[in-house]
């Protein structure tokens, strides 16, 4: 089998009733748009307010606005005086909005980088097992960010269940993996229709990934050699250094082979690239950093998203191989 170069990365999420990140709320379609905002504690607004520079005791008008959030005056950040934010409020009845015209459950919802991301995890009523047993549940990620120049964004993140892994999908060329929306704009529900299409799209390609890497076992010396290229070593000159056994990796790549089976859902898929490739993302989205904020954000939004289209591309890389 030759994998879609389409799908590139996989990453790790909660499930209702718990948020095994440390980060967000629980909330149910039961509640509001306000009352989820509330919940999530995210029940504020932001302000744009002038910024000034010092000049000989003169004050400066400096073409930028102070984004500062109402339930403390922290400044957020620095925007464009043109740049208008969307404010919670708008966002969560965006959420819910989506939520209800494409027969989805709203999840957990909260905040990340001390306020500048507000974001929400949204159910789709589609899952499969890439082994029995081994459930991968479909998600959206909506989030709100208040950043100059940014919008609501909406992603598709499966989800694995047995680890709380949020497998997320980055995508290769015109293939689309999320979507930006105007808030400004009247909410359009042929759009939910044409994303909700995308998700089944995206995530029949997932099940096939998953599925694919379940049934390739891996060979020690190739998963050494995958963990090596994940994490790989610097080294100075033009000859990298030879890495063969455990003592070779470096430190995050031998605690990617460490909890290789001991991760949660370790059991299913044993022996194959998928344990392997879901050793990475545990590592990435439960172990490493040292708060649950920049872990996630990092996670779902950052660097560390690189590392994990890294390691799915190297999975298919070593099992279409076998």
């Amino acid at each position: 089998m030759t994998v879609s170069n389409d799908i590139l990365q996989i990453e790790t999420t909660a499930s209702v009733g718990s948020s095994p990140w440390g980060i967000g709320e629980i909330v149910s379609g039961d509640l509001t748009p306000r009352q989820m905002m509330e919940k999530a504690g995210c029940n504020w607004s932001v302000e744009k307010v002038p910024t000034y520079a010092d000049y000989n005791g003169d004050k400066i008008p400096t073409g930028m606005e102070a984004l500062v959030r109402s339930s403390d005056n922290k400044v957020l950040t620095q925007v464009g005086g043109k740049w208008e934010p969307c404010q919670n409020e708008t966002a969560f009845e965006f959420f819910n909005e989506y939520c209800m015209e494409g027969g989805m459950q709203m999840d957990t919802a909260g905040s990340l980088k001390g306020g500048k991301m507000v974001w929400a995890l949204a159910k789709v009523n589609e899952s499969f097992e890439t082994v029995k047993g081994d459930q991968v549940d479909s998600y959206l990620l909506f989030s709100n960010p208040h950043e100059y120049g940014k919008s609501i964004d909406i992603r598709f993140t499966p989800i694995r269940v047995s680890c709380m892994n949020t497998l997320a999908m980055a995508l290769k060329g015109r293939a689309i993996n999320s979507t930006k929306v105007n808030h400004r704009r009247a909410f359009d529900p042929d759009q939910v229709k044409i994303t909700m299409g995308l998700a089944h799209e995206k995530f029949e390609q997932y099940k096939e990934l998953s599925q694919f890497l379940a049934g390739k076992q891996f060979k020690m010396e190739n998963l050494i050699q995958y963990y090596n290229e994940v994490f790989p070593r610097t080294y100075q000159g033009k000859n990298p250094p030879l890495v063969q056994t455990y003592d070779d990796l470096t430190t995050n790549g031998q605690k990617a082979f460490d909890v290789l089976e001991t991760q949660p859902g370790a059991e299913f898929g044993a022996g194959s690239w998928w344990q392997a490739l879901n050793s990475v993302t545990y590592l990435t989205d439960h172990l490493m950093g040292r708060e649950a904020d920049s872990r996630m954000t990092s996670a779902w939004f950052g660097s560390n998203q690189n590392r994990k289209q890294l390691a799915v591309s190297k999975a298919i890389e070593f099992a279409e191989a076998m």
